[in-house]
């Protein structure tokens, strides 16, 4: 469930970086593509993993890539490239990916 979330969340991150000027290809639509592949790929990097810690530290990069595609986000919707309401929505995508990682981590029996 945590790698849907994030998928979805990434797939939303796609349809909006299209919308951005051409002069952030190398800068912010690079960037917050790259994070947001970043969060599914480490879920999934980290369910194959053999122990519990070595999957959790992956399940955190997770975490921080997910972080930093807020920040994105916010700094995309002050600069005026998405809506109020499509940061809204990227924000509930992300805040439900957040929520369902961290239960996965929780059920692991650590915090990371």
């Amino acid at each position: 469930m945590a790698w849907k979330k994030s998928y979805e969340l990434v797939l939303e991150v796609y349809k909006l970086t299209e919308k951005y000027p051409k002069q952030e290809i190398f800068g912010l639509t690079s960037q917050s593509r790259r994070c947001g592949v970043s969060i599914p790929s480490n879920i999934a990097e980290g369910f194959r993993r053999r122990t519990v810690n070595d999957s959790l530290h992956f399940y955190n990069i997770s975490q921080g890539s997910l972080e930093e595609l807020r920040y994105q986000m916010i700094l995309a919707r002050d600069l005026g490239y998405i809506t109020k309401g499509e940061y809204e929505k990227i924000s509930l995508l992300a805040e439900e990916a957040s929520k369902v990682l961290n239960g996965w981590i929780k059920s692991q029996g650590k915090v990371a």
